[in-house]
């Protein structure tokens, strides 16, 4: 599973992990990705989005049928 949000486009971050002797390694901050399943009305279908933690709590506020339109404006299969 891809580590980005469907709807907040939410990726990882690359940053540097720095000892106590100060010495940087590479290391990669992971968004907080979660697989929620939701009830689509107006297709009569559940469907299984990737989501971030924000994005979850986003279509708590809009609703599923605006998330769904959101992501399939930006040219993503649902």
């Amino acid at each position: 599973m891809s580590a980005h949000c469907q709807l907040t486009g939410r990726r990882p971050g690359f940053g540097n992990t720095i000892s106590h002797s100060h010495r940087r390694t590479g290391r990669r901050f992971d968004p907080n990705i979660q697989r929620k399943r939701y009830w689509l009305p107006s297709e009569g279908r559940y469907v299984r989005l990737t989501l971030s933690a924000k994005g979850v709590k986003t279509v708590d506020v809009i609703g599923i049928e605006a998330a769904v339109a959101r992501i399939r404006a930006r040219g993503e299969k649902v």
